[in-house]
């Protein structure tokens, strides 16, 4: 399967643009994921979410799409990964196991100061919950930061797979070790385009694959031209013949490109 979407959807300057004029912002999302198959939940980076939130996603989708979760900033970025398991457990007790058969990979992204340090990654790969179920048992051990009125700690699947991905921006992790530590814990390598600006890393490390096109020329803002999304195609089928599943998400939003190019990726590799 190939996925092909866009990084968060709620964006003012995408109305009356990417957005028919005069729709409704909360019809955002149901409009958005009509011409997508899957999208990136982003908002989860910045706070903890509501349950209520994710399992009205859920509804506004349908029955095959799959929502990719970027994790918590307060863990890659403020405790830089650093004991895990009380911020782990109140990010899996907010809402995300709430998204059910629709929970996709979850996005670990880390910040450009923090280098590559493999035994600060190995502890944190181990406390990663791998199951739904595991998830809503490192749940339970939230601590009283998050209101009991916010906790949502029952998976429709316990047996439902959790599927983990990282992006890394400091050149300290272009080594082979880091790669192997990948495979090791079974970690997608996020494929980042950042128009030169952080580690761009070609490899497959797990089952499937994770892309973040953030633009081609400049970070947030360009587009990709006919040339560059034929190259990116090329580079995508060949990985989905490696692994189960490709995930591609789009997150040059500043310009309104991201929706226009994950549509016309979609025509070219369609949803295999």
């Amino acid at each position: 399967m190939i996925r092909v979407g866009i990084s968060g959807w709620t964006y003012p300057p995408w109305r009356g643009v990417f957005y028919p004029p005069g729709l409704q912002h909360k019809k955002e999302l149901a409009y958005a994921a009509e011409r997508m198959t899957s999208i990136e939940i982003n908002g989860t980076f910045y706070a903890l979410q509501r349950p209520s939130s994710f399992l009205q996603w859920r509804d506004q989708v349908r029955q095959d799409f799959v929502f990719a979760v970027k994790g918590g900033r307060f863990i890659t970025h403020m405790k830089k990964l650093r004991d895990p398991e009380v911020s782990l457990a109140n990010f899996f007790a907010s809402g995300v196991l709430a998204l059910g058969p629709k929970l996709g990979p979850i996005l670990w992204q880390l910040p450009p100061d923090l280098g590559y340090q493999p035994d600060r990654l190995a502890a944190f790969f181990a406390a990663l919950p791998r199951t739904h179920a595991e998830a809503a048992a490192l749940g339970g051990r939230h601590d009283d930061r998050l209101a009991e009125d916010r906790v949502f700690l029952s998976p429709e699947r316990g047996e439902q797979r959790l599927q983990h991905a990282l992006e890394v921006r400091h050149d300290s992790y272009k080594t082979p070790d880091f790669l192997q530590l990948l495979r090791d814990h079974d970690i997608a390598i996020v494929i980042a385009d950042t128009a030169g600006i952080w580690p761009q890393i070609e490899e497959v490390t797990a089952d499937f694959c994770y892309v973040r096109l953030h633009g081609a020329d400049e970070l947030y803002v360009s587009g990709y031209s006919d040339k560059a999304l034929d190259q990116w195609a090329a580079k995508i089928r060949r990985w989905r013949a490696q692994v189960d599943e490709v995930y591609v998400y789009f997150d040059n939003d500043a310009k309104v490109h991201s929706p226009r190019d994950a549509m016309a990726l979609r025509e070219r590799v369609g949803d295999d």
